[in-house]
């Protein structure tokens, strides 16, 4: 055993009282000093000492033993900051600091995420704007031009999903009745029925919660949230469009502004290394896009050939949650299995074994090769980011955790390697 890793802390523990001790004998000293001249300091002809500085080191050498005094009255002792009751409540007082920036964090959580989402967009639309300023076109032009392309595609989105979401809902609250009656005459619930007496129960139980003001208070509730978080999500939808209008427009001051904090000497090389991650950030979005636009077609063109209903609004819902890496096209294949079996069973089977082999295609050969050749990411960094972006931060770290390791894997490359070399 190493002895002398045991006798560390207690070398360390007698040093820092030696240190006490020699602060608190020379704090002694002072007002001892203090003390003695208090009968010379009122004496006529004597001239006040100089200001000192009660932070400062007290006077060594000559004149050490001189009062320090100012036009108010006699200087006191410095405060010992070796004491543990300084260190306790400077330590105590750090940590509620802290305490309170985490908290404060946490409360900014809708908004930080709101703002994260918005800069992402902006960095995955500029380079289309700064391809058609390239072309010739003034940038508030392009910006116009590139987000007027994005309202577009999502009222095309709306236009598809909604109404048939509308229709289907009044079919299905037409049809409902119909559905429950048929339910009630089926042989399995009659005998269910003959031997507990179900329906009666069930008739009673139905009247009951109807008649209980309570729950419906809680049903009303509950129907109330639902509206007030479609309102919420509405309005943070609007926010994110709002917010990323303004980076995109805005953008080239915005990297200027910060840049101008680097010093010069170090400029060229962070706005090179800065320029770089951003193109990475907006090329994996593009990427992303394309899987999943792919994805949504060959979705719509299996569910077409199989006869699975509301093929072009799964399809759009499969295009929507495939924009999530390596969980999106799974939820999408969910999604679109449920409905296929309440349609048909033998659909629902056909369409698991597509979604079997595809995702297998896509996770480990489509994903990879389109990362590799837009963020130059390889194939296993991509897929095990992921994965810890959505164990850490859930659908948000999934979405960001792809171009953050694409921006170390760059820094690693152009800053790390390099400084190692040359030590």
């Amino acid at each position: 055993m190493d002895v002398s890793r045991l006798w560390s802390p207690v070398t360390r523990w007698g040093e820092f009282r030696r240190r006490q001790l020699a602060a608190l004998e020379e704090s002694n000293r002072i007002a001892a000093a203090v003390h003695d001249g208090d009968g010379d300091a009122d004496e006529p002809g004597t001239e006040p000492a100089p200001v000192v500085d009660a932070h400062r080191s007290p006077p060594t050498g000559e004149g050490a033993g001189s009062v320090p005094t100012t036009p108010y009255g006699v200087v006191g002792r410095p405060l010992n900051r070796h004491s543990p009751f300084y260190l306790g409540f400077f330590g105590a007082t750090g940590a509620l600091l802290a305490i309170g920036l985490w908290d404060l964090v946490g409360r900014l959580s809708t908004t930080l995420t709101l703002l994260i989402v918005s800069i992402f967009l902006a960095l995955a639309l500029s380079p289309l704007v700064d391809g058609l300023v390239r072309r010739g076109m003034r940038r508030a032009a392009a910006v116009s031009v590139v987000f007027g392309g994005l309202l577009v595609a999502f009222v095309l989105i709306g236009l598809v999903v909604v109404p048939p979401v509308v229709v289907q809902g009044a079919e299905l609250a037409q049809q409902t009745p119909a559905y429950v009656e048929d339910l009630l005459g089926s042989s399995w619930v009659r005998e269910l029925d003959k031997s507990y007496d179900v329906i009666d129960k069930v008739r009673d139980e139905v009247q009951a919660r109807m008649t209980d003001q309570q729950f419906l208070e809680g049903l009303l509730g509950g129907i109330l949230g639902a509206g007030r978080a479609v309102l919420n999500g509405v309005f943070q939808v609007f926010t994110v469009l709002v917010l990323t209008l303004y980076f995109l427009s805005s953008l080239p001051r915005v990297k200027q502004g910060a840049y101008a904090v680097v010093p010069s000497s170090r400029r060229p090389r962070v706005v090179s290394l800065s320029e770089e991650i951003m193109r990475r950030t907006g090329s994996y979005a593009v990427g992303q896009v394309v899987i999943a636009t792919l994805n949504a077609v060959l979705s719509w063109v299996m569910m077409l050939v199989v006869g699975i209903p509301y093929a072009a609004v799964l399809a759009v819902t499969v295009g929507l949650l495939g924009l999530i890496p390596m969980i999106g096209a799974t939820l999408g294949a969910a999604v679109v299995c449920v409905v296929a079996f309440f349609d048909e069973p033998k659909k629902a089977l056909i369409a698991l074994v597509y979604y079997l082999v595809y995702q297998q295609l896509e996770n480990y050969v489509v994903q990879p090769r389109v990362m590799q050749r837009t963020v130059s990411v390889p194939g296993p960094v991509t897929i095990v980011a992921a994965l810890a972006g959505a164990a850490l931060l859930g659908v948000l770290g999934a979405l960001l955790a792809i171009p953050v390791a694409a921006g170390l894997l760059l820094l690693y490359e152009e800053v790390l390697v390099p400084r190692q070399r040359r030590a």
